[in-house]
C-alpha cells in the first residue's frame, strides 16, 4: 500500500477496503497531509479505511477553502469509482482535525453531503485575531476576519448541518479546543446521534509519527527490536488511543 497522488489528492487504498475516510487537517500543516498524519492514516488504511487526504492552503477564507476541498474529494471519488479501483457502495465518513473540523462542518452545512458520519479531532472556532500569529498584535481597527466568523459558523451548523452521526473528540491537555462547545450544539440538532470522547494528548496528538521504521521478521526479532517497539509505543501512546477510538466508533463490533 503506498500513497497515490490522484487529482491533486493524496489517495491510500488497502487491499480490502471497508469505507472511505476524507481527511482534512490542521490548518498549518494541512499541505502535506500524508506526511503530516502519515501514522495515523496509514494505521487505519491497515485496517481497511481507504484514505483521500485533501491538502490545502489557509486563507481568511474558509468557506471557499470548504468549498474547494469537497470538490477535489469528489473529483477523485468519482475518478477511482470510475476506474474500478474503489466500489460504489462504501460508506463515506469525514474525519478532521482542528481546521478540518471546520471545514466538515461547513461542508455538511452548505452541501447536501452522503456522509455516514463524521468524526471531529480537536475542534477550534477561533476568530482571526486569536488564531493567527501576530494578528494580536493588529490595531484594534484592523478587522480582517475568517469567512464565515465563528458565530456566522455556529449558526450555519445549528440550520443547516446534515450530518447526524457525529464523534467529537477532545484531548485532555489541549488548550485551545472548543470542543464542548460544539457538543452541545450538536446535541441539540441530533439528541442521542452525537458520542464525546475524552482521551490523554494534545492538539498536536494526531501527528504522531513512527520515526524508528526498520523492518524486522520473526526470524530476525532481536532485543533491538523489543526497544524499538518499546519506544514506539511510549512516544506514540495518546496516538495509539486516538486510534483505538475512531476504530470503536467506525466499527464497534469488531473492534
Amino acid at each position: 500500500m503506498d500513497w497515490q497522488e490522484i487529482s491533486g489528492n493524496w489517495v491510500y487504498i488497502p487491499r480490502q477496503p471497508r469505507a472511505i475516510v476524507h481527511f482534512l487537517g490542521g490548518a498549518f500543516v494541512a499541505a502535506a497531509p500524508h506526511l503530516t498524519y502519515r501514522l495515523l492514516l496509514e494505521d487505519l488504511g491497515k485496517q481497511g479505511y481507504v484514505t483521500i487526504a485533501t491538502p490545502f492552503i489557509n486563507t481568511f477564507d474558509h468557506r471557499a477553502i470548504a468549498s474547494d476541498v469537497y470538490n477535489s474529494f469528489e473529483d477523485t471519488l468519482e475518478l477511482l469509482q470510475n476506474r474500478r479501483y474503489l466500489p460504489t457502495s462504501l460508506p463515506v465518513y469525514g474525519v478532521g482535525h482542528s481546521m478540518g473540523c471546520k471545514l466538515h462542518l461547513l461542508i455538511g452545512s452548505m452541501y447536501d453531503v452522503k456522509r455516514s458520519g463524521n468524526i471531529l479531532i480537536s475542534f477550534n472556532n477561533f476568530s482571526a485575531r486569536d488564531a493567527v500569529p501576530l494578528m494580536g498584535q493588529m490595531p484594534q481597527e484592523f478587522t480582517m476576519e475568517f469567512t464565515p466568523n465563528p458565530q456566522e459558523t455556529l449558526d450555519l451548523i445549528a440550520e443547516y448541518y446534515d450530518v447526524s452521526d457525529n464523534l467529537i473528540i477532545k484531548f485532555n491537555n489541549d488548550t485551545i479546543d472548543q470542543s464542548y462547545t460544539l457538543g452541545q450544539l450538536l446535541t441539540k440538532i441530533f439528541p442521542g446521534k452525537v458520542s464525546t470522547q475524552v482521551i490523554n494528548g494534545s492538539h498536536i496528538t494526531p501527528l504522531g509519527q513512527n520515526f524508528l521504521q526498520w523492518q524486522s521478521t520473526p526470524q530476525s526479532f532481536t532485543p533491538f527490536d523489543a526497544i524499538r517497539q518499546w519506544i514506539d509505543r511510549e512516544v506514540n501512546r495518546d496516538l495509539y488511543q486516538l486510534k483505538r477510538e475512531i476504530l470503536r466508533w467506525l466499527d464497534p463490533v469488531n473492534s
